[in-house]
């Protein structure tokens, strides 16, 4: 027995070694092709597309960076620090030239010094975010103009690296920008709304909105499903859930409590915010979900299934149930409100932003809700979830 346990140790021991070695040769290779892709940007000309651009691509990159500097040799710190790291790197010396590249090719970054001569980080960060919004522009500065890349923040950039820098600080905050941009795209919902089976949690897509099959959904984008005996299971939809973003705690109806259509059933809270949710049916409350009250976090799963929110025994669900919606015509409720929902957040930001801000106008994503201020939060609030 004693030798084969031996055998064992010795197999494990044997594969981690392999798997380091392994690991080593690869990081060799990737290290030798990165150093390619850098001799070979001297080599090229792309002086058709932009006469200083150098450009320098690595296989699978983390992301793709423009750089734009006055300075070649800020330009040139770049393109060694991020392209031996993995990241795709083209570079120019004006403002111009980057406005050209964006036109035509995909980035994901654009960082651009903030002193430059004819066009300064300012105009190139206002004139990038109007053109591609979905690139997101980073400010390099100096400790003198760091106020300033904090200010060029409000015209759409996301961030600001401060010069002089070394290897170290540039990789880590290269590495952090990108897991800010990873967060802010997965976020991001999609306008499709699908129906799915209400027993097959993974269909619940994070970055789209869901309605189970079967389930009918409110105007006050409350949801119910109704068994045999007539009780009804009642809770948020995804709309609700997915813009109001995280929940803090629950306040639920008392048991025995007589209920109509538009009288408040039960509230949901973020900080000190609350949505109280109307009931969209007549009964009597019968069952509480303390499970969900006890641990709300249970909903960033789903918001149907075992999260409901009460139980009601019905008692007029014949005549009720007609102003419901499911299936095709609970689908065109959330395509409805998505829209409105953009319109609104557009008008909302355009009186909220001063002159010549950046307004990321047509982006929904999930947690909405939670960056709005007070007044704003009460006006989403009574447009979509008081009825």
């Amino acid at each position: 027995m004693s030798l084969l346990i031996i055998a064992v140790i010795i197999f494990i021991i044997a594969d981690i070694i392999i798997r380091m070695i392994s690991k080593q040769l690869n990081e060799k290779k990737l290290k030798k092709e990165r150093n390619a892709a850098l001799e070979e940007s001297f080599k090229l000309d792309f002086t058709s597309e932009a006469k200083t651009l150098k450009r320098a691509e690595v296989s699978n990159p983390k992301a793709k960076i423009l750089c734009v500097d006055d300075e070649e040799v800020i330009l040139g710190t770049f393109r060694k620090i991020l392209v031996l790291d993995g990241y795709s790197v083209d570079t120019v010396e004006t403002g111009q030239e980057a406005l050209g590249l964006i036109q035509k090719h995909h980035y994901d970054f654009v960082f651009t010094d903030l002193k430059m001569p004819q066009m300064d980080g300012v105009e190139v960060a206002k004139s990038v975010k109007h053109l591609r919004p979905d690139i997101d522009v980073i400010i390099i500065t100096g400790y003198a103009s760091v106020e300033t890349a904090v200010e060029t923040m409000k015209y759409g950039a996301m961030d600001y690296v401060q010069k002089p820098f070394t290897e170290d600080e540039l990789l880590a905050f290269a590495n952090r920008i990108l897991i800010k941009r990873q967060d802010k795209i997965q976020k991001q919902l999609k306008p499709k709304v699908h129906i799915t089976h209400i027993a097959a949690k993974n269909d619940f897509i994070k970055g789209e909105f869901s309605i189970p099959g079967g389930v009918f959904i409110a105007k006050n984008h409350t949801w119910f499903s109704l068994n045999q005996e007539g009780i009804s299971k009642i809770g948020i939809d995804d709309f609700a859930k997915k813009l109001i973003g995280k929940i803090d705690s629950i306040e639920l109806p008392n048991l025995g409590m007589n209920v109509k259509p538009g009288q408040p059933l039960f509230s949901v809270k973020q900080g000190n915010r609350t949505v109280t949710f109307n009931s969209p049916i007549t009964g009597r409350v019968s069952q509480i979900n303390t499970i969900l009250k006890s641990d709300p976090s249970t909903l960033e799963i789903t918001p149907y299934e075992r999260n409901w929110m009460c139980a009601m025994d019905t008692d007029n669900i014949d005549d009720e149930i007609k102003n419901m919606n499911i299936g095709k015509t609970a689908v065109a409720l959330f395509q409805e409100d998505i829209e409105k929902c953009k319109n609104i957040l557009n008008d909302i930001l355009m009186s909220e932003t001063r002159e010549g801000e950046y307004i990321d106008d047509d982006q929904i994503y999930i947690g909405r809700f939670e960056k709005l201020s007070d007044a704003s939060w009460q006006k989403v609030v009574a447009e979509f979830f008081v009825k």
